[in-house]
């Protein structure tokens, strides 16, 4: 019986480890991609940069559980999770348009604009998850 239910951990580690490489990925992408240094502005307790990281990485972290579910196999959930990761780079970019000085905002600490960052990056990942249907 136990044996039974442990032939599932081989895929099992080989997913949650493509996963946490594409979180790290994600992570580095993003930060690089924003103005500003979320994980400093974190350490400096500014609580935008907090929420506004954590909401997009659960954006990103929605379309990659989705991916896992759906992936024929570990590449073709790469693929997915790279795809992802371009949406999410693509909302932050475009939630800009609207409020132009939204980096130099959630650097300075205002919550507004990191509320709408991460819930416009969190609608974006609902979207993606829901649309991919592999």
């Amino acid at each position: 019986m136990v044996l039974q239910s442990l032939q599932g951990l081989p895929a099992f580690i080989a997913y949650f480890c493509l996963t946490v490489v594409a979180v790290v990925a994600y992570l580095a992408v993003y930060t690089r991609v924003t103005p500003y240094n979320e994980f400093d502005l974190i350490r400096q307790n500014v609580p935008g940069a907090a929420v506004a990281l954590g909401l997009s990485l659960l954006g990103f972290a929605l379309p990659l559980a989705s991916a896992v579910a759906h992936a024929a196999n570990l590449l073709d959930c790469a693929i997915w999770a790279i795809i992802a990761l371009v949406v999410q780079i693509g909302v932050f970019f475009a939630i800009r348009i609207p409020v132009p000085d939204l980096s130099n905002r959630i650097a300075a600490g205002d919550l507004a604009p990191a509320i709408w960052l991460g819930l416009a990056s969190l609608t974006a990942g609902l979207l993606s998850a829901a649309s991919m249907t592999l």
